[in-house]
């Protein structure tokens, strides 16, 4: 049998806001409340995987980081601007506007409310 992951935990203040903006942002689908209780706020990123946000006491932010192909970046990005969120390209800077990723061409980070990192890296 092979490993997959099937999902991870992502900590948030707000488990249904901090799923909607990151689905937004990604052009991903927010999948209904799961879980005993309903408390997780699932977006689906692959066939196989979620991200399912939770509520949890002090939230920390983790670093989730995404391989796209160039077209779903431009569209990330797109609405990125649109929206008005804060991107750069480094982890240390990420509201400096920038592209010009370290690791590939084109690549850009983004935080949410608790302080998530995301990474969007693009190979063109």
């Amino acid at each position: 049998m092979t490993v997959s992951l099937n999902h991870t935990i992502v900590p948030a203040a707000d488990n249904n806001r901090e799923a909607d903006f990151f689905a937004e942002i990604m052009g991903l689908e927010r999948l209904p409340p799961s879980g005993a209780r309903g408390h997780f706020a699932p977006v689906r990123v692959g066939e196989s995987l979620t991200l399912d946000y939770m509520v949890v006491e002090n939230p920390v932010g983790h670093h989730l980081a995404f391989d796209v192909d160039p077209a779903t970046f431009d569209a990330i990005l797109a609405r990125i601007q649109e929206r008005g969120v804060p991107y750069g390209n480094h982890p240390a800077t990420p509201g400096n506007g920038r592209i010009d990723h370290p690791l590939c061409p084109r690549g850009l980070f983004f935080t949410d409310a608790v302080g998530n990192l995301y990474e969007v890296m693009s190979p063109e």
